[in-house]
């Protein structure tokens, strides 16, 4: 008897589904011993308050194409994981215990990185542990890429093209906040997807002056409007001069809804010009996976479930260089894939002449 446990945790994206179809198609193929399924609800929280259920492969059946998870998921901050809950309750000692009564042989993760962070713990206390690398963001370490990812940039990059003809209508500026805290891949590549004249990220501190450069040039070649992409983690070179105190104390007093409006306020003080924010938000995470993500999760499942059959544990699922990679948790955990201020792909969109701001 094989039993396998499976939680989805984080943030909820694309092809979710997906992947765990593709981890239990693989093992009912080729697993010549009886096999059992352990869901569990809701991320973390089903594991440490044991909600979970039995499935079949009726639960897997019509997945493939449908967003979301059909687990559920939530948040449970790495940092207050060794922290008892607001019963006292030990988190990590309910997750071995429920780990160990259901008499688990594995248990598979699909999250991101703070998710990866607790799945490192886990296999650090000896539990059998198998994650598979789930974000927009694209920030895991150890992959190139994440699934969730190409799917939020398609959406993203056509809420983009559709702001391009009302704002070459009226020629207004139009930002149009992306999805990205601490890393700007979806920004970046939604952004030269779309043709945006300007893209901020959280990676390069921005110089508002530079910003209203771009636009000005802009108007002197005779164009009516910019696209300006910001990222959700977008920062100014004045911002980032500060400590961290100094910048909680700051956003505590924010007046604006977000980063977005703080740079459409700036530009409309020094140019005049009329400023549209556009926010997609939780539109990007949301629907059906695309073509490219269906085929990436399904073979990362199909790789995850190749692992649990070799009993070969402790290991990210990974893409590297074109090829699917097994990378040890803990060079994972704790990491995140930064974009690179200096690296190719940004230097052929200043190429291109997209501004960054700096």
């Amino acid at each position: 008897m094989l039993r396998i446990g499976m939680l989805t945790s984080g943030g909820d994206c694309q092809a979710l589904n997906a992947a765990m179809r593709g981890v239990v198609k693989t093992i009912y193929n080729n697993c010549k011993d009886e096999v059992e399924f352990y869901g569990f609800e809701d991320g973390y929280k089903g594991l440490i308050y044991s909600k979970f259920r039995m499935l079949t492969g009726e639960d897997f059946s019509g997945i493939l194409t449908r967003g979301g998870t059909i687990l559920g998921t939530s948040r449970v901050p790495f940092k207050t994981i060794r922290e008892p809950d607001e019963r006292g309750l030990d988190k990590v000692a309910a997750m071995k215990q429920n780990y160990y009564k259901l008499q688990l042989d594995c248990l598979v993760m699909l999250g991101g990185n703070g998710s990866t962070k607790t799945a490192n713990l886990l296999s650090k206390e000896s539990l059998n542990i198998i994650t598979l690398p789930k974000t927009i963001d694209n920030d895991l370490w150890g992959t190139d890429m994440t699934f969730g990812f190409q799917s939020a940039v398609d959406i993203a990059t056509t809420a983009i093209d559709q702001i391009h003809t009302t704002a070459s209508s009226h020629g207004r500026v139009f930002i149009v906040e992306i999805m990205g805290h601490k890393v700007g891949w979806l920004p970046l590549n939604a952004g030269m997807a779309g043709g945006a004249d300007i893209i901020l990220l959280p990676e390069i501190p921005y110089d508002i002056d530079k910003v209203v450069d771009k636009i000005e040039e802009r108007d002197a070649r005779g164009s009516r409007f910019t696209i300006i992409v910001v990222a959700e983690g977008a920062i100014s070179q004045d911002d980032a001069k500060l400590s961290k105190k100094e910048y909680k104390d700051k956003l505590s007093n924010y007046k604006f809804p977000s980063v977005s409006y703080e740079v459409a306020d700036a530009i409309q003080k020094k140019t005049g010009r009329e400023v549209r924010v556009t926010v997609p938000g939780h539109v990007q995470r949301g629907g059906e996976p695309c073509p490219y993500d269906r085929v990436f999760a399904s073979r990362l499942g199909a790789e995850a479930g190749k692992l649990i059959l070799k009993k070969e544990f402790g290991y990210m699922v990974g893409y590297r260089n074109r090829e699917m990679v097994k990378v040890p948790l803990e060079e994972v955990a704790g990491k995140l894939k930064m974009v690179d201020p200096k690296s190719d792909i940004i230097k052929e969109a200043k190429l291109l002449g997209i501004s960054f701001g700096d």
